[in-house]
């Protein structure tokens, strides 16, 4: 592990998606490393908006999904601050795609030591136990996987 490690964060902007990464600053904060915040726009979601708006008004279908990447960007940057103002993260990314395949190449490109994400996305019906991407991440994480899972109630 080198001596001051990036962390990389994967959010989803559901309920784990605080609490993974307040527990990554506090390991940043020890290690005296660094943090890259992670969303992936569901390429699945970006069909759905196609689909719906694409022969009613093509240049409406790409505003809505730029829009919505906007909204992204956003609500990572909230979220930035709701973890509190001594997070230090280096960079935020947002992605289009099918989401282990668009985590996995961000490891790629960043070259990060550590992936921090919650157990479970935002379906709450499929993979009850660990959500899909978690378990895609899990078989194929070329890096150490913290996987958080809720506080018990």
């Amino acid at each position: 592990m080198r001596q001051f490690p990036k962390i990389m964060v994967a959010v989803d902007f559901s309920d784990y998606s605080l609490p993974s990464l307040k527990y990554a600053h506090q390991l940043a904060g020890k290690l005296e490393g660094t943090i890259i915040l992670v969303n992936v726009f569901n390429e699945r979601d970006v069909r759905a908006i196609q689909y719906a708006l694409e022969t009613y008004n093509p240049g409406l279908c790409q505003k809505s999904i730029d829009d919505r990447i906007e909204e992204r960007r956003n609500h990572l940057d909230e979220l930035e601050k709701g973890a509190g103002a001594q997070v230090t993260v280096v960079k935020k990314i947002v992605r289009t795609g099918v989401p282990h395949q668009e985590l996995l190449a961000v490891i790629q490109e960043e070259d990060p030591d550590l992936l921090v994400m919650g157990t479970k996305g935002r379906s709450n019906l499929a993979d009850t136990i660990v959500g899909s991407c978690a378990q895609k991440m899990f078989r194929r994480c070329p890096i150490p996987l913290l996987s958080l899972r809720p506080e018990s109630k």
